[in-house]
């Protein structure tokens, strides 16, 4: 986005990228189909941006949604919007738009340096050093920015190398953390973590819903749906309470959450069709033909609650509505699908330069912020792209 901004301004623009080719991680994004971003009205947008929406409205304000789903139609891409008011294009592929994007870029003078891995500055620091296929370069650039992403797939080149180089220039960072990510269960007054093995077997991999996510004190109640993994919980409902869930396990050790298995029924309801005399019917065949309650679901009751209380209908209604479920560790980062921490907004000015390196910028997930799942992540990469690039068509003007 920057080098878009650049070269339509008739400013030479490399970019250097330590991939074997360009955009891998948008691919990535697009394996499923390509969530460019969201239709939501804008007041509830930018509220996903949490504790730095403030850092962020001017970019998303200045390059959001709809500007967004311009961009894209001017590179001959439709988009639409799905049902859960997430916006696509039209084929759910990111190939086709990353494609038409770079002949453009080509078409406009952007050259693309690949295979060329940052490695820091020179011992004069000014210099950047690169590791290519032909040896290590150096390069002085008139304005730098770095897009390096976090510490999120590693594989594709984002593993956080660029931390101690910045921080050793005097640049302020936040420590990074995972955001969208799993979480690993535990038991109450158990060492193990994970579940049963039993549970695992016949449910990792299923999707649980719908159901309601809850977590106290912090008013956080959500319906939605997420997915049994091998030792605990993923998906777009726990990656919306990702930030909670994290900072309650690094202040207690664990975060408790409560699920309502049946959000579409009212409690006194519930409790009453449980109570209902089931004769010779197994429990299991009651929930079922009463409630709807098998599968997953059943499987939850049995691994969360004690004996006692599966027996007894009053506990097996209220844990219907409310089943606690106790979270002890986040996975680990290189299996998020982003990260928060990174460069901090105070360390950077109003065109995302950093203070402690003028001429060097800063934009996309490297920065220190974190969204949820739903097009926001993208959204804010695309507009801090477009904003640092300003900054450094700016910053280029002032030094003539």
């Amino acid at each position: 986005m920057a080098a878009e901004v650049l070269s339509q301004a008739g400013i030479p623009a490399d970019v250097y990228d330590t991939m074997p080719s360009v955009g891998r991680k948008l691919l990535l994004a697009g394996k499923g189909g390509l969530n460019l971003t969201h239709s939501e009205p804008i007041e509830a947008f930018l509220s996903r941006y949490g504790a730095r929406r403030a850092a962020l409205e001017p970019m998303v304000a200045a390059f959001g949604p709809a500007a967004l789903r311009d961009w894209a139609l001017s590179l001959g891409v439709e988009t639409f919007i799905g049902t859960s008011g997430r916006v696509f294009p039209q084929d759910m592929k990111a190939a086709p738009l990353l494609r038409a994007w770079l002949q453009r870029l080509r078409a406009h003078g952007v050259r693309f340096h690949m295979r060329h891995r940052w490695l820091g500055w020179a011992d004069d620091g000014a210099a950047l050093r690169f590791a290519t296929p032909e040896g290590e370069a150096t390069l002085q650039p008139d304005a730098v920015l770095l897009a390096l992403g976090g510490a999120s797939w590693p594989r594709l080149g984002s593993d956080g190398a660029w931390l101690p180089w910045l921080a050793a220039r005097g640049v302020e960072i936040a420590p990074l953390k995972p955001a969208n990510c799993g979480f690993d269960v535990g038991h109450p007054g158990a060492a193990a973590i994970g579940w049963s093995e039993h549970f695992r077997a016949r449910h990792a991999g299923e999707p649980v819903k719908p159901v309601v996510l809850g977590i106290e004190p912090d008013g956080f109640w959500r319906q939605g749906e997420f997915i049994i993994t091998e030792q605990g919980v993923e998906g777009s409902l726990i990656y919306a309470a990702a930030h909670l869930l994290r900072e309650h396990i690094e202040r207690s050790g664990e975060a408790i959450v409560h699920l309502d298995l049946l959000p579409d029924r009212p409690a006194g309801f519930v409790a009453d069709e449980v109570a209902r005399p089931r004769g010779k019917r197994s429990l299991a065949t009651h929930l079922k033909s009463r409630l709807g309650i098998g599968g997953v679901k059943a499987g939850l009751l049995h691994e969360v609650l004690l004996r006692d209380a599966i027996s007894d209908p009053a506990q097996l209604a209220a844990a219907i509505k409310r089943l606690p479920l106790r979270l002890v560790a986040a996975r680990p980062i290189a299996e998020a699908i982003s990260t928060a921490g990174g460069v901090r907004f105070e360390a950077l000015d109003e065109r995302l330069m950093l203070h402690a390196l003028p001429g060097v910028f800063c934009a996309g997930e490297m920065l220190d912020w974190e969204a949820p799942t739903g097009g926001y992540l993208l959204t804010a990469c695309f507009a801090s792209g477009r904003a640092a690039g300003q900054g450094m068509l700016r910053w280029l003007a002032a030094r003539r």
